[in-house]
């Protein structure tokens, strides 16, 4: 149905839904070194692993459809995501974002373990810009850019209800801000500096819908948080000034 060659441009172009286009980025084979790393990972294991069948996968967002806090981060996790075949699951990191999540009262349970451990997102979606597991988690720019096309559409299905989005990391911040423009908000030149802390508010370029605002946020890798570079009171206060910009109720510290 689609050619080889252009997969994610007209794969995700094609995508009506974000059903539609999670099930059609899973198929995704664009980047020769991303497919062999993501497969050779995926068969070889971690001793830790080794009764797991892997992914080995693109791994697709997670949330509601309708929903109106996005979360992106940088690319699956070896051991993690490209292992349990759900963003954010099954690493460290993970393990922070969504017991912090849960603090605040936007996931049903506090810990993340595999795909159908029953956790459930309430009014949030998480994602990354890059949806293979990349060696050294680091892709390179010109992977950053075919895996575009995802987001973009994936932003563009977004579009109706996100009013926030926090973005882990320097590398997501670069990559998702281009995926924004070409979405339909107004990003301004020169690009909006990352930093902890970081703000900038998007308003849509056509003047129609809703400003999305965007927090960016030091990546919940495990080196950041073991060299206390991002504290879980860090995260947590991010996390709950871009609930409040999404219109999403929080439960405060202590207080559930």
């Amino acid at each position: 149905m689609f050619s080889a060659g252009d997969y994610p441009v007209s794969a995700a172009s094609a995508s009506r839904t974000l059903t539609e286009l999670d099930a059609r980025l899973v198929s995704c084979r664009a980047c020769p070194r991303l497919v062999a790393w993501r497969e050779e990972t995926a068969a070889v294991k971690r001793a830790a692993f080794r009764d797991w069948e892997y992914w080995g996968r693109p791994v697709p967002g997670f949330g509601p459809s309708d929903a109106s806090l996005v979360i992106t981060g940088l690319a699956p996790a070896a051991h993690g995501a490209n292992r349990t075949g759900r963003m954010f699951t099954g690493d460290p990191a993970g393990d922070l974002l969504f017991a912090t999540l849960h603090e605040l009262g936007l996931t049903s349970r506090a810990t993340a373990t595999h795909r159908d451990d029953g956790l459930e997102l309430y009014g949030v979606r998480v994602t990354a810009p890059v949806r293979c597991a990349p060696p050294g988690n680091l892709p390179t720019t010109g992977e950053r850019d075919t895996c575009r096309p995802w987001s973009v559409r994936e932003w563009e299905l977004l579009r109706p209800t996100a009013r926030s989005l926090v973005v882990l990391g320097g590398f997501g911040w670069q990559a998702t801000l281009p995926a924004l423009r070409r979405a339909g908000w107004s990003v301004p030149r020169p690009r909006p500096p990352f930093g902890h802390g970081a703000r900038a508010t998007l308003e849509p370029a056509d003047g129609a819908g809703g400003a999305l605002t965007v927090f960016g946020c030091y990546h919940v890798s495990r080196r950041n948080v073991s060299t206390g570079r991002l504290t879980p009171a860090m995260l947590r206060e991010v996390l709950t000034e871009a609930a409040h910009a999404a219109g999403l109720p929080v439960v405060r510290p202590g207080s559930g």
